[in-house]
Formats: structure tokens, sequence, C-alpha cells
């Protein structure tokens, strides 16, 4: 017996089982203001558990990489679900992912960078970080919405 899959049906919420092309009704500007809502509350996930890895004696690069594990999967979370309003997809899952690796090397590589070159201030944690996820959230946008969750 054939399997026929409707691609009217929903889907699991979360499960990347069936490649399905992006889109949504979506307009620009709602998106970006979505896209920024989901990144403040990503950002304190983000930045809540780096400080606490830092507190907890973990080393930078590490405490950074488990926050950035947590923040990242947040906003994967809600922008695919509020803010490009797609359906669940493997090859958007993988295209995710991959993403993701590449900021990850980004905003993992700015963050030592700054820490490595700025005074040991106060300041210095948190200017790194904010330039770091600054600019993983620029490099974010524009490829969730140019090519990931691509409008039709």
């Amino acid at each position: 017996m054939q399997e026929h899959h409707d691609p009217h049906l929903p889907l699991p919420v979360e499960l990347p089982i069936v490649d399905e092309p992006g889109g949504t009704d979506v307009d620009l500007k709602t998106q970006i203001v979505r896209f920024t809502l989901t990144g403040g509350l990503s950002a304190v996930v983000d930045y809540s558990l780096y400080i606490l890895g830092l507190a907890l004696g973990l080393q930078r690069e590490v405490a950074k990489s488990l926050s950035f594990i947590a923040g990242t999967t947040t906003a994967y979370l809600i922008n695919r679900r509020w803010t490009f309003q797609a359906a669940p997809s493997r090859a958007r899952f993988i295209a995710v992912v991959v993403l993701y690796a590449v900021t990850f090397a980004v905003q993992v590589g700015i963050n030592r960078a700054m820490s490595l070159a700025l005074p040991d201030e106060w300041w210095r944690t948190p200017l790194a970080f904010v330039v770091a996820q600054g600019t993983a959230t620029v490099i974010n946008f524009v490829v969730q919405r140019a090519v990931i969750f691509r409008i039709h």
C-alpha cells in the first residue's frame, strides 16, 4: 500500500519529518520585531547561563558554548513557530544546525578575541558578549529570512 502525505495535515510540532517549502504571511517589519523580541529573551537565557557558568568556575569558552546552545535552541524554537511561522522540515532543521554551527564559531571567536583584547575592567565581559551576540543575531536573521525560511 502506497503511503499518501497530505501537505495540509498538521505535523508534530517540533519533529522535522517532512520537507515542505518555507514561507510565511508575516511581513518584514513584523518579522524584525518578533525576531528582536525572541532574540532578547534568548539573549537573557544565553547571558544568564554564561554568567552562571563563569561563577561556577567553568572555562570562559565552555561557559559560552553551553550558554550559546541554550540561547540558540530557545531562539530557533520560538522563531520557527512565531516569527517565520514555518512548518517542521528536515531540510530547514539541517540548514539551521549548519547556520548555528557557523554563528557558534563566530560568537565564541568574537567573545574570546574581545575578552583577550580589552582591559580587565567590569565592562569587558558584558561588552564582549553584546558585540558577539549582535554579530550572530544579524547573521542569523539575514540567513534565516533569505534562505532558511524563504518566502514563496
